[in-house]
């Protein structure tokens, strides 16, 4: 067959047969996935995926790439919580030696003394959330670089619908939207960002929003879809 050069016709038949099988996996697979995403994965480029599984070697790609990304994510989130910690220990502290002051304050002094206290509490207050998004901005360009090189090895690998969106090739402005979710199991990001932390991170992201930044989103997302029909059929076939 021409789609396996250099292999005998027993051979042939065999990787026929499971490219028929992961073929018909996928298609099957693609139905859970939104109308317009299933429109956009069709008969040529599902085969192709189904063509690029047929050894393995991209599942083996994948795990690896899904080994880096929690080591990344667990090494974001020890940073971010120590960076909490330093900031409640500051807080502790003022509130300490704020306590300690008023109670050795004389009356006539004690308006001016809670005037500075207060002027002293909203710098710290300026101070964390300064520093709080510097965190977060350092936290975007980490995972925005993680993203580039997860479509770069899958782009090398010959995974279908992979390249890196920020290309100039593309088209795509290079902004921060990448950086909201690693392509793989996307939903389980942001683990350690909580409450307010979330929607100050939120807004850092599309701030830039833009109709070019959309499709710059529709694109990862594709490729996050495409992602996910790997895991679920990896998971499916080692069970069979």
């Amino acid at each position: 067959m021409d789609e396996f050069p250099g292999v005998t016709d027993r051979d042939s038949t065999k990787l026929q047969e499971r490219h028929y099988y992961l073929l018909s996996e996928l298609q099957t697979l693609v139905k859970d996935l939104p109308s317009s995403f299933q429109q956009r994965l069709t008969y040529n480029t599902l085969s192709d995926l189904a063509l690029a599984l047929i050894d393995g070697t991209v599942y083996e790609i994948v795990q690896g790439l899904l080994d880096i990304q929690h080591l990344t994510e667990k090494n974001l989130y020890n940073q971010r919580q120590k960076l909490h910690c330093e900031h409640q220990g500051l807080k502790q502290d003022l509130v300490r030696k704020h306590k300690d002051a008023l109670q050795s304050c004389k009356p006539h002094n004690l308006s001016l003394l809670k005037t500075t206290q207060q002027t002293e509490l909203e710098a710290l207050e300026v101070r964390v959330r300064e520093e709080q998004k510097m965190m977060d901005k350092k936290i975007v360009v980490e995972m925005d670089q993680k993203v580039t090189d997860q479509q770069n090895t899958l782009e090398k690998a010959g995974v279908p619908g992979f390249y890196i969106t920020t290309n100039p090739l593309v088209n795509i402005p290079a902004y921060s939207f990448s950086s909201y979710f690693f392509l793989i199991h996307s939903t389980q990001n942001f683990f350690f960002l909580n409450g307010s932390n979330v929607h100050q991170m939120q807004i850092y992201i599309f701030s830039n929003h833009s109709s070019t930044n959309y499709v710059r989103l529709q694109e990862l997302t594709m490729q996050m879809n495409l992602l996910e029909l790997i895991l679920k059929l990896q998971q499916k076939d080692s069970q069979a």
